[in-house]
């Protein structure tokens, strides 16, 4: 089930008003939200609910066999039937066709020719967000950390909890799963602020990550057929259309979580104003950079063993980034370009501030301020070319196309007629201009706060106008568009 559906629109509140009728009963609270979170998933495709019943059970009994052997030996042994149960999903349902192929295209290096038919394999949706939510949960319980519920009710809810089961955030269950334990009273400036958030989610999405895509998935699905300024354009767009389409999702995830009186964790925080990579991955899903760091980063070492040890570990950190967004080699690149200039930040730091000092851009004036997040948003645009691409030869085409001189059409006709017509092109930079100074605001003053306590005439014509551009400028009726992007991840 899709957020931006009438689906959803006719599911989200018959559950927020049973939610509510049921909020004094605890059980039945939970089993309310269970219940619909299964429904919500199985709206794709009922048969993939067994894998998260299955992982969620798993996890319920590895949990309390942990907790209750002393031995340490066992424990491990219990950790790792998690992580075969949970991980073995995963890569079959994700990775195994990528391996086939792999191991194919290894022996044509040879010369020789093996014939192996890839298998007939249905993604699950989100099957890469709930199982790294699940693992974590385990994970936890193991180093002592987080004591394992007794309430099979709580816990598999925790794992399927609809708002943010597909796409995120990733949670913790030592933040999340606590929420299940307590019931919530009606708050209304919390329904409120989380319906506002749900409202700007659905903009950001349905106004400029869907009328980008238009444009995009014609330049992108076609690279031979454009070039130059187009498809310059077309990058630049991607790059607000991944991110309104994923930070959308998030905004709507914690917000819709927030009418119910749960709080999740912040996902984005203005990642393309960011003045470096280093600091991009700290703004950019951030569930998912703090999970590889807490169980990734940090088990190989983190920063304890040395300078070029903790390099390499950055490196194999964003390596493997890049292979959990998608079975293929363009996914890796994407993930060793920020690794290498992740690593090249590192190892730089203090001779490049020595260099920007010398060159009067050490200090925090806006206009060096500027120019650095110009530079960070380049090189993450650079590599957003490798994640869109569909292939890494389509990736070298679009990269080819860059250097051919056709800015004579940046204000001809051409330039609109690539999926969006001249208004509806104008409507998008808007758009992405509206949401920068919105981004940009937001960084000192709580836009969504602010809004919330303004009198009530004031506030109802906020609303109504944010609903006016949605309902008028939403891209609707487009398949191809209307998914949100990390769906498929």
């Amino acid at each position: 089930m899709l957020f931006n559906s009438l689906d959803f629109a006719i599911f989200f509140p018959i559950v927020f008003v049973l939610y509510w009728l049921l909020s004094s009963n605890l059980r039945w609270r939970n089993f309310l939200l269970l219940a619909s979170s299964y429904v919500f998933y199985g709206w794709w495709d009922w048969r993939f609910l067994f894998l998260i019943v299955i992982s969620s059970l798993v996890d319920f009994i590895i949990g309390q066999q942990i907790h209750k052997t002393g031995e340490k030996r066992k424990k491990r042994n219990y950790l790792w039937i998690s992580l075969f149960v949970n991980l073995g999903f995963l890569i079959y349902f994700k990775y195994a066709n990528f391996f086939i192929e792999t191991f194919v295209d290894s022996f044509r290096l040879f010369g020789k020719e093996i014939e192996i038919s890839t298998l007939n394999i249905i993604l699950p949706v989100g099957i890469s967000f709930y199982t790294f939510q699940t693992l974590s949960y385990t994970i936890d319980v193991y180093r002592g950390q987080l004591k394992p519920t007794k309430d099979p009710l709580a816990f598999f809810t925790f794992v399927a909890f609809f708002p943010q089961l597909v796409a995120g955030p990733i949670e913790r269950a030592s933040h999340l799963l606590p929420q299940f334990y307590k019931t919530y009273k009606f708050n209304y400036d919390q329904v409120k602020s989380g319906l506002l958030l749900m409202a700007f989610g659905l903009f950001k999405k349905m106004v400029i990550a869907d009328r980008a895509a238009l444009y995009v998935n014609e330049v992108y699905n076609n690279p031979g057929d454009y070039e130059g300024i187009q498809t310059i354009i077309a990058t630049i767009l991607f790059a607000f259309q991944i991110y309104c389409d994923f930070s959308g999702y998030s905004d709507i995830a914690i917000g819709a979580a927030r009418t119910m009186g749960f709080d999740l964790m912040k996902n984005f925080d203005s990642p393309y104003l960011s003045k470096s990579i280093t600091e991009f991955w700290r703004r950019w899903h951030i569930s998912l950079s703090t999970w590889f760091r807490d169980y990734v980063y940090i088990p190989l070492g983190g920063s304890r063993k040395g300078q070029y040890r903790t390099y390499l570990n950055l490196f194999i950190v964003f390596v493997v980034s890049g292979l959990w967004h998608g079975a293929a080699i363009t996914f890796v690149l994407w993930g060793v370009i920020h690794g290498a200039v992740i690593v090249l930040e590192k190892a730089t730091k203090g001779l490049r501030h020595k260099a920007y000092n010398f060159l009067g851009l050490g200090s925090g004036t806006f206009s060096n301020k500027l120019f650095f997040t110009l530079i960070t948003f380049a090189i993450v645009d650079f590599a957003w070319i490798f994640f869109r691409a569909n292939t890494f030869a389509d990736s070298r085409t679009i990269i080819k196309g860059f250097f051919t001189n056709n800015f004579y059409e940046l204000f001809g006709e051409k330039l609109y007629l690539i999926g969006l017509k001249e208004n509806e092109f104008h409507v998008l930079l808007l758009a992405i201009l509206s949401l920068l100074v919105v981004e940009k605001m937001n960084k000192t003053t709580n836009l969504i706060k602010m809004i919330g306590n303004q009198g009530i005439l004031s506030r109802w014509l906020i609303y109504m106008f944010i609903f006016f551009i949605i309902i008028t400028f939403g891209i609707y009726g487009a398949n191809e568009v209307s998914e949100f992007i990390y769906f498929q991840f």
